[in-house]
Order: structure tokens, then C-alpha cells, then sequence
């Protein structure tokens, strides 16, 4: 119990004096906290974003390609389809069905039972439509191809569940200018499809970090069973298991991805098998060689002295103190990860639309870069960048601090 203790107070200090040789190093800790306020974005996701439609794809073409700032009045006119709710967990992950149509407007007036509203268009000397809409049919779900009465002062129809309702017309008025009218402003502007481009750059932060964890892990998963496998037992398996390696590694890694990638097929899923896939053998190098020189240490002998199983002498004696170089690894595959998914989905075989991917986000603009509206591709540009040094400086961060030959 006294040698656990003990040990356990050694750990602590060697991790204390780890954190503050990490803290020392002010660049690694800034990408530390880009990546944490990305994970955060990436974790509540839809409920921070402008546009809570799944994928952020709320598509408006009559005002695509806006520049940020952009500024439009809109009428919301209600689908007529009942309402499904969603929970605070399920909006968070997936976003909500929105249950309204978008029309941009340049104004409108009321004549009854109908709202006449002209629609948005900021072309000098081009004509504008001008088009009536229900007013029923804005505020609620209708019956499809029901017809609305007008009962003196009151309007009367039949909702998509059949019950029949009725409305005053200036209540209606009223309630179309308080909750149907709106104003909405896209601070990054949108994109050539009408959407929101903030919100497609939020989303697409957990497509990026989801493929950096998944791959990692797969990569850790195998590359640590198989590098530790061949430095315990070396002979045989080290032969059989460094051929692997070997094989693999000569395969140029994007080439192995694309192959990889046609073989399982292309989507959200089969980007983190097919990156992951390709990522441990760098891993697997670097455990082989740290296992091949402690399987050497006199504690690991004592181990096998007192008769302990390969398990636990590998479990519990040698990989904890591998896991250094292994965390420096991880950080540079995070940053590898997230380039070969925003590669592979600039070229169309990765996350596929309409799912906001960095990549895709690039590959569906990068015509604007000779435009006045270059910034639709540089955005998600600069995303990958930042998101990517900011792995890389950690990653130097932690292999000063980890360093045990360094000075305190």
C-alpha cells in the first residue's frame, strides 16, 4: 500500500511538472485552447448555430451568395405538416425539422384574407414578382387542398389533423407582423446554394473533429496492439507483424485512403474506417521500438520473477510507460486526420453533401476565388489551417513536455 502510495504521488508531480513545462510554451497553449473552443462548438453544435435545420441546410436560392452582413426581411409561411418536437439532446446532435418556408421580400400589405408580397430582388433594373399567399395558409398547417372561407370577419379552415379552426382577420394581421415578418442577418453571408455559411462552418467543426477522434482511436487501437505484440515476443511475430508494417507503409498514405475509401464506399462513416485504417502503422513503429527497450528494464524482469502473466507485465508494467510518445503521435494524426477528410472530400470520394464538410465546403467554391467573393472558399480554408496548427503546436508542446531529459 506505502509503494502504491508512493507511486501514485510520483505520477502526480511528473504530471505537474509536465503541465507547467506545457504551460511555459504560450503558442501550444493557445492551439490548446482553439482546439477546446472548437470541441465546445462542436459539441452543442445546432444549438448555438443560426440555422438549426439538420446539416444546416436551409437552402433560400433567391439570396445565394450574399455577402457577410448580409441583411434580408422574410415571410415565414408554415409547412402544412403536423409538428414534430425535438428534446434539447435530440436538437443538440441532429438539429430540428424547421416547420416553415422562407420567402425573401422587398414589402408587402394585407388585402383581407390574402398578404401580397414582393418578392426580394436587389438587381438594379430588373423586375420584380409580386405573388398573394393565404394568410391561413402562413399562420397554420392546412389541410391539402383545402379551401378557406370567409365567415363575415372570421377566417375558417381545417388544419392537417382535421380540426377545424377560425381566426379574426385583424388578429391575423396582427399575428403575421408580430411572428411571420422577420429580419434575418447572415453574419458570414451565403453560400451559392442560399445557406447559411456561419452555421455550415460550425457544423462542418464536428465533421472535422469526429474524423480526427475516430481515426486516432482506430489507429491506437491497432497500432498499439500490434507494435506491443511485436516488441514483447519479437521472433516470429515481430517478423510477420514488421512485413505488415512494412508493406503498408510503403503505400503512399492518400493513395491507400482513396483505395480504401472505394472499397467500403464514401460517407460519413466510412471516412473515419478508411483514415483510420491508414494511420497505425506509425503508431505500431514507434510502441515496437519503446516495448523492444523496456522489455529490458529490471522492473519488467522482476515481473516476470514474481510470475506475472505476458498480460499484465504488458498491460500493466510496459505500455503505461509508452504512452508519452504515443500522445505526440496522436496529435500530429489528429492534424493528419483532419487534412486527408477535408482531401478526400474536396475531391468528392469523402463526407458526402449535404452534410457540411471544410472540404466540400472549398471544392463547391473554389470558382469564387477569381471573384469578389473569394472568402466562400478562404473561410473553410483558414478553418482547416487554424484548426490543423493548432494540433501540430500542441503536439510540440507535449514532446517538450514530456521530455524527461529536458530542463525544468
Amino acid at each position: 500500500m506505502i509503494f502504491r502510495k508512493r507511486k501514485t504521488e510520483i505520477n502526480e508531480s511528473l504530471n505537474y511538472i509536465a503541465w507547467q513545462r506545457f504551460k511555459r510554451n504560450k503558442l501550444s497553449l493557445g492551439g490548446m485552447v482553439f482546439i477546446v473552443l472548437s470541441a465546445m462548438i462542436a459539441l452543442f453544435g445546432y444549438i448555438i448555430t443560426p440555422d438549426k435545420s439538420a446539416f444546416a441546410n436551409n437552402q433560400i436560392l433567391e439570396i445565394s451568395t450574399r455577402k457577410p452582413g448580409f441583411k434580408v426581411q422574410m415571410l415565414k409561411v408554415r409547412k402544412n405538416e403536423i409538428q414534430q418536437n425535438s428534446g434539447f439532446l435530440s436538437t443538440m446532435f441532429f438539429g430540428r425539422m424547421d416547420t416553415y418556408n422562407y420567402i425573401p421580400i422587398n414589402s408587402y400589405h394585407f388585402d383581407r384574407d390574402k398578404i401580397l408580397i414582393q418578392e426580394f430582388n436587389d438587381i438594379e433594373g430588373e423586375e420584380s414578382f409580386y405573388s398573394e399567399i393565404n394568410i391561413a395558409d402562413v399562420i397554420y398547417p392546412l389541410k391539402f387542398g383545402e379551401k378557406v372561407k370567409i365567415n363575415n370577419s372570421q377566417i375558417e379552415f381545417t388544419l392537417v389533423n382535421n380540426k377545424k379552426e377560425s381566426i379574426d382577420l385583424k388578429q391575423a394581421h396582427q399575428l403575421i407582423e408580430k411572428e411571420n415578418i422577420i429580419t434575418k442577418r447572415f453574419l458570414l453571408g451565403t453560400d451559392r446554394f442560399g445557406r447559411d455559411l456561419l452555421s455550415r462552418l460550425l457544423i462542418g467543426t464536428r465533421v472535422s473533429l469526429s474524423v480526427g477522434f475516430i481515426s486516432v482511436f482506430i489507429s491506437l487501437l491497432i497500432g498499439i496492439t500490434l507494435g506491443s505484440l511485436a516488441g514483447f515476443y519479437r521472433g516470429k511475430v515481430d517478423d510477420l507483424i514488421m512485413w505488415l508494417i512494412n508493406v503498408i507503409w510503403s503505400i503512399p498514405t492518400l493513395l491507400m485512403v482513396i483505395a480504401i475509401t472505394l472499397v467500403i464506399g464514401k460517407g460519413f462513416w466510412q471516412i473515419f474506417i478508411a483514415v483510420g485504417l491508414t494511420m497505425w502503422v506509425e503508431v505500431a513503429r514507434v510502441v515496437r521500438g519503446q516495448v523492444l527497450s523496456i522489455r529490458e528494464k529490471e522492473y519488467v524482469e522482476a515481473a516476470r520473477a514474481l510470475g506475472f502473466s505476458n498480460r499484465r507485465i504488458i498491460f500493466r508494467h510496459i505500455l503505461p510507460n509508452v504512452m508519452s510518445p504515443v500522445i505526440i503521435i496522436s496529435a500530429a494524426n489528429f492534424a493528419t486526420a483532419i487534412l486527408l477528410e477535408a482531401g478526400l472530400s474536396f475531391l468528392g470520394i469523402g463526407v458526402q453533401p449535404p452534410v457540411p464538410s471544410w472540404g466540400t465546403m472549398i471544392k463547391e467554391h473554389y470558382g469564387y476565388i477569381i471573384m469578389d467573393k473569394a472568402y466562400l472558399a478562404i473561410l473553410p480554408g483558414l478553418a482547416i489551417m487554424f484548426l490543423v496548427l493548432s494540433f501540430t503546436l500542441v503536439g510540440n508542446g507535449l514532446r517538450d513536455a514530456l521530455d524527461t531529459k529536458g530542463s525544468n
